[in-house]
């Protein structure tokens, strides 16, 4: 058998048509046969090195093309490309159905979402913000996505008015689903006076839920936007009036009850400081901090969340990721 050099020269010499030969070899030997490339180079009389290269090239030329086919409905080439232009640590894009209704399309969401919480490593703790989409979230959590958890409440979340949907229950639902256990934080998100939540937080039982918050690893929240329908409004949080008020001083929408402008800056000081629940330069310490949104109206508060760093993971719909990659 020729000596590697040999091999090496004769690899040089041959011709585009019968290096393109050789490259389908190795290809169809690679994925198909499931051959090493030890095996490769014995058979076709090259060095470990040349059939790595031949394959690398036939990669790089088009002629093995590499798709990822996920068996759930995800859009694996629009995730990358959030990732690289945001930096997060994973994505996941849900196909947009132009007939599906919003539910429908929140459904989606949610359901991609419970699969990302699932496939995470086991955190004994985690901590989750309320709302329409965080209740979707935890409706389709598979069973013992995470079995024994403990799931706190990262921002207050006791109603001061009846709604017709009950969205202030998301940790005792994530906890259930993990026959694990709730960690609640029975305050209001947004109180009167700021020395009410100055008192609040000195009172060891408030301020040991909040403790337990700051050390979750993996948070988990929605992205709400700032319309007369949210769940703030809603609750009886902040009055229709104020939310006027408040996209007058260029707020987007809300992330943990706390509401910020296209950069993520805090716009109003003084409701913010009325308010109950992590701090959102918190978020960027997190190992995971899990955005979660679909929807027309939650475009700009998740571009705002992207840009300030509060998540390093988004779970969205296709329509929203094209706007994100455009407008950002």
């Amino acid at each position: 058998m020729a000596e590697a050099g040999q091999r090496d020269v004769h690899l040089r010499d041959l011709s585009a048509d019968e290096r393109l030969q050789l490259m389908i070899q190795v290809a169809k030997r690679y994925y198909h046969l499931d051959m090493t490339m030890g095996e490769i180079a014995a058979e076709l009389g090259l060095t470990r090195w040349q059939a790595s290269r031949l394959l690398a090239d036939a990669r790089e030329s088009g002629v093995v093309r590499i798709e990822i086919v996920p068996h759930t409905p995800r859009l694996p080439e629009l995730e990358s490309r959030l990732q690289r232009r945001f930096g997060l640590k994973d994505a996941v894009v849900v196909p947009q159905d132009p007939d599906a209704s919003d539910e429908l399309m929140l459904d989606t969401v949610a359901q991609a979402a419970g699969r990302l919480l699932a496939g995470l490593d086991r955190y004994k703790l985690v901590g989750v913000s309320w709302g329409r989409t965080m209740s979707a979230v935890a409706r389709r959590l598979p069973p013992f996505w995470n079995k024994g958890v403990e799931v706190v409440m990262l921002n207050g979340a006791m109603y001061l008015r009846d709604s017709p949907l009950r969205t202030n229950n998301v940790a005792e639902l994530f906890a259930r689903a993990a026959n694990g256990h709730a960690i609640l934080l029975p305050v209001p998100a947004i109180l009167g006076k700021a020395a009410t939540r100055v008192a609040l937080e000195q009172d060891p039982t408030i301020a040991g839920v909040l403790e337990v918050g700051r050390k979750a690893e993996v948070i988990c929240f929605g992205l709400g936007a700032i319309a007369a329908d949210s769940v703030l409004v809603q609750s009886g949080f902040v009055g229709e009036a104020e939310v006027q008020h408040l996209k007058a001083k260029g707020a987007v929408g809300d992330i943990l009850s706390r509401y910020i402008d296209a950069e993520g800056r805090i716009v109003d000081p003084d409701l913010d400081a009325r308010t109950i629940g992590a701090d959102l330069a918190s978020c960027r310490e997190r190992a995971f901090a899990i955005g979660v949104g679909t929807g027309r109206a939650k475009h700009a508060v998740t571009l705002a969340a992207l840009r300030a760093g509060y998540l390093n993971v988004l779970v969205t719909d296709e329509q929203t990721a094209l706007f994100l990659l455009e407008a950002g």
